[in-house]
């Protein structure tokens, strides 16, 4: 500790570096990494024949061997203590004739204009710029001029550095302004990771004639396991995309030292585009006694399915990881965006990056196994890409399910983590007459996925949930043949109000929708149609049921709210605020004849907020039941505005079981899974 400095302006006093290096003697201190790990980016930057200038180079064995393999030889070594000046000339000058050590300040050197070809510095910026007042940057600043004017045109300046962000963006700014090409490259550093956690970087600056006027900066970063540089637009976003490889190490080195309390996140993005190709989920399992065998697995989740509640929660990994019986399971998600060969191919792409996130002392040559359900990764295919000026950037793709069964989703990218809308496909019908036989042993290709909507199958529990609220109007026996009317306000792909129009043979179905995008998504791509009994209105849902409500009240059975928040930042993303306020909702209970029914599919993670929001919903309607959605957020509110229609939950039980047994004779095709009883078993009167 006696060696480190009592105040980082220490850092730039000759007399501080001189009592160092006496300190310390002849052992070499090496700022950020020896030569074997400097010499594969080095090696690209400095030629045989380049006359180079060491600055700072305090007694550090790089310019040796440089010297020593042959990549220059023509070095000068300057540094501001004489101590180690005098040090290094008794342990160089003799072997190494060509090169030389001179005492002297970088901040007003000797040297001629255009004298060197490369400059090399390794920590003696991050030395110098300890703080981002005046006199230190103008310290910087006569640095870099003094490097800019020894510097020939074309001449290189290789900065070694920690890359803290103000001394990244010092650089970058100065140099890029000056017409200079910048390229950051991450160093990779071997050894004990505990020891040295942040990565090292080399900031190349190479001087070009500045042009008059406004010339396009020219800034770039190359990756450690990538030769090829990445193009960025500014200053700003290359600070950034450092920033995101120091966090990325930061987080390696703390899950090589300790197990993982809460679920780590991280993007591993694609080389060419800078957009995420992977998303990691790092989950470990205390209750598992691992042994050699299962301390580290990982788990290739197939594609289309990471929005399921197994892959896509907290609750949902963490018993994943549990039944796969490893004490550390990392979760890999595929993003749509982007193209993959197979599990093959996944496993040689992302081997050597998941080893970085291995739990502390697995062996560097440990077998660690892949995993995916079914042992492949899933069909994903995007049918239709688009923006709506309303809903922002959406797509609709085919995926197929854990049974085999492919499913339709719609799908916004601003809320990519949760499938709008879903619908499954009917299988095609088998060929007619017998099969051909085949010339060839070739293995067939993949069947394309099915096109026709399966109707009568609701995707979504929550949906199926919402029809069965239906059984507290009127008898659950003449129900499906009576002259209903319901308003569904919000569309999607259509599936809610579809079934409910195709079931109930007398309903009428008027659908709000604000978005005209999404009639035509839902009709295109999920069978939707409008008919007598199928009217969508495209209206924001809060101003056509004030309307109804100072116009045409009490005139529907039933009232369904099933609309997305576009505002993420509030903890309640089904429905938007405004649509639980109480002027709102004595509006809605207007509209609704007084055995009629309001059904609310609310998604609030904010308990505070949920609790206001039933609170409002009690003092408007008098009666309030609740059915939560198992492995979900959605919690079904199903409010009638008089309190005489109420029934126990058996009763509500019987009414659903009758309710479909008239569904199922309508000779419609049923789908057997569908219960609607078992949606009212866990139902609770608020």
């Amino acid at each position: 500790m006696e060696l480190l400095p009592r105040s980082p302006g220490e850092f730039g006093s000759a007399r501080y570096w001189d009592r160092f290096f006496r300190q310390r003697g002849q052992r070499p201190f090496e700022w950020y990494g020896a030569f074997p790990e400097l010499c594969p980016v080095l090696h690209k930057y400095v030629r045989p024949r380049d006359k180079v200038l060491v600055v700072g180079c305090g007694n550090s064995e790089l310019s040796e061997q440089m010297y020593d393999t042959g990549m220059c030889e023509d070095i000068v070594n300057i540094d501001i203590s004489d101590a180690v000046i005098r040090q290094m000339q008794e342990r160089s000058v003799s072997k190494r004739p060509k090169m030389s050590y001179l005492q002297m300040d970088m901040l007003q050197m000797d040297f001629p204009d255009s004298h060197f070809q490369v400059v090399l510095d390794k920590g003696t910026l991050d030395a110098i710029l300890t703080d981002d007042e005046e006199a230190t940057l103008s310290k910087v600043d006569r640095m870099f001029a003094e490097i800019s004017r020894v510097l020939q045109v074309g001449g290189r300046y290789l900065c070694v550095s920690l890359a803290q962000a103000h001394v990244l963006k010092k650089a970058v700014e100065y140099f890029s302004q000056e017409g200079w090409v910048v390229r950051v490259h991450e160093v990779a550093i071997s050894g004990d990771k505990q020891q040295f956690v942040l990565p090292v970087f080399v900031y190349v600056m190479t001087k070009f004639r500045k042009i008059p006027g406004s010339a396009p900066q020219i800034l770039e970063i190359c990756p450690e396991e990538q030769d090829k540089p990445v193009r960025v637009e500014s200053a700003e976003r290359l600070v950034e995309a450092v920033k995101d490889r120091q966090h990325y190490a930061l987080v390696c080195s703390q899950l090589s030292k300790t197990p993982c309390g809460d679920q780590l996140s991280l993007d591993l993005c694609d080389k060419g585009s800078g957009k995420p190709r992977y998303t990691l989920h790092v989950v470990d399992s205390p209750a598992v006694k691992a042994s050699r065998d299962n301390r580290f697995a990982i788990f290739i989740i197939p594609q289309g399915r990471e929005t399921e509640w197994l892959f896509g929660t907290e609750e949902g990994r963490r018993q994943l990881a549990a039944s796969a019986g490893f004490g550390r399971l990392v979760t890999v998600a595929l993003h749509r965006e982007q193209r993959y060969e197979g599990m093959a191919s996944i496993q040689a792409e992302l081997s050597g990056k998941v080893m970085e996130l291995a739990p502390p002392g697995l062996p560097a040559r440990q077998q660690v196994p892949f995993l995916s359900v079914g042992g492949d990764i899933g069909v994903r295919a995007v049918r239709h890409c688009d923006t709506s000026p309303l809903s922002g950037e959406y797509v609709v793709e085919d995926v197929k399910g854990d049974d085999a069964r492919y499913f339709r989703r719609l799908v916004f990218l601003s809320n990519r983590n949760v499938v709008q809308s879903e619908a499954r496909l009917l299988d095609p019908a088998p060929p007619s007459g017998q099969k051909k036989r085949r010339k060839d042993k070739k293995k067939p290709g993949p069947a394309e996925p099915p096109t026709a909507i399966d109707k009568s199958y609701l995707c979504c529990e929550h949906h199926k949930a919402m029809v069965a609220g239906l059984c507290l109007l009127g008898s659950p026996d003449s129900l499906p043949g009576a002259p209903i009317a319901v308003l569904v306000v919000g569309l999607g792909g259509g599936s809610l109000p579809l079934f409910v129009h195709d079931y109930f043979s007398q309903a009428h179905v008027a659908v709000v929708e604000i978005d005209p995008s999404m009639l035509e998504v839902a009709t295109h791509w999920f069978g939707f149609s409008q008919g007598d009994r199928m009217q969508v209105h495209i209206a924001d849902g809060l101003d056509y049921v004030a309307k109804l409500a100072a116009e045409a009240p009490a005139q529907y059975d039933a009232v369904m709210f099933d609309v997305d928040s576009k505002d993420l930042t509030v903890g309640m993303s089904c429905p938007p605020p405004a649509f639980v306020e109480k002027p709102f909702l004595w509006k809605v209970k207007a509209i609704l004849k007084p055995e009629g029914v309001f059904v609310l599919n609310l998604v609030c993670r904010d308990t505070q907020l949920k609790e206001s929001v039933l609170a409002v919903l009690r003092e408007v309607f008098p009666l309030l039941y609740a059915r939560r959605i198992d492995e979900e957020v959605n919690e079904i509110l199903f409010c009638q505005p008089s309190p005489e229609g109420r029934r126990d939950l058996v009763e509500l039980g019987v009414r659903a079981q009758a309710l479909e047994g008239t569904l199922q004779q309508l000779g419609r095709p049923w789908d057997s899974s569908y219960v609607l009883a078992d949606m009212l078993q866990a139902i609770t009167i608020l």
